[in-house]
């Protein structure tokens, strides 16, 4: 999580229009977001979080006027539900990727709590209009979405199939989110514990909590359980991957080339 740590908190509502973070996985993204919050009438930057338990840290600790999250790090919004119900007073506009760019996830997004939508592909004017008028209108929808949200197909059910909660349901606390978030990058108990804040047997009755909240057997059948379910999702951009380097030739090799 980053963010403007060396920024007076409480006169910047009243001197520097709102104060806006993000929840996003890319950095030359949150990077373009930055500049655009500090050029941007009425708007300045208040820092950003790359993950679901750091964008809950990022809401405790900030509590930033409006947070803009990338539709492909919470497809489900399950984020989106708990950010919502942690802060009633912060507008959420969530950034809408083209993959996500159906009337279903429209739908899901604006019955979980969005305040606006908008492609995060717009153009810098547009975003930066939406996060003013979501935030005084308390409802924005870019027109380039508008007739998906006026039309939306119906979804289907997604009964119970007795292997963890349906998708679009959110049986976590907002704590307990966290620790599931954690837990699924392989952290121990005492790991999560620092990270949080918590004591260790806080978060180790935490962990009985999701297990028994996802009908989950141990650690590892919880986490498969929740990213099967919707609940965790797996990084938008994971299969993004760096190609693997070439390892440089051996002196012997090289030896070798030259001599054929």
């Amino acid at each position: 999580m980053g963010t403007n740590r060396g920024q007076p908190q409480v006169p910047t509502r009243a001197t520097r229009g709102l104060s806006v973070a993000a929840v996003d996985p890319i950095p030359i993204f949150r990077e373009g977001l930055a500049v655009l919050m500090q050029r941007a009438q009425g708007l300045h930057w208040a820092g950003y979080a790359g993950t679901h338990h750091s964008a809950l840290q990022l809401c405790e600790q900030v509590r930033p006027d409006v947070l803009l999250i990338d539709s492909g790090m919470d497809p489900q919004c399950h984020l989106l539900r708990l950010l919502v119900a942690g802060d009633t007073g912060m507008t959420v506009v969530v950034l809408v990727r083209e993959s996500t760019r159906t009337a279903e996830f429209l739908t899901c997004a604006i019955a979980a709590g969005a305040h606006g939508v908008v492609l995060r592909s717009g153009e810098p004017r547009r975003v930066a209009e939406a996060i003013h008028r979501a935030h005084a209108e308390r409802r924005f929808v870019d027109p380039a979405l508008t007739a998906l949200v006026a039309r939306p197909k119906r979804q289907p059910a997604h009964a119970g199939d007795g292997s963890g909660p349906a998708r679009g349901q959110m049986p976590l606390s907002r704590r307990e989110y966290q620790v599931l978030q954690l837990v699924a990058e392989g952290m121990e108990n005492s790991a999560i514990a620092k990270v949080l804040y918590l004591s260790v047997e806080t978060v180790r009755t935490h962990v009985k909590s999701i297990l028994r909240k996802l009908s989950a057997r141990d650690r590892t059948h919880a986490v498969t359980t929740a990213f099967r379910s919707g609940l965790l999702v797996i990084h938008p951009d994971d299969s993004l991957k760096q190609p693997a380097k070439t390892p440089l030739p051996t002196q012997a090799e090289r030896t070798s080339n030259t001599v054929a």
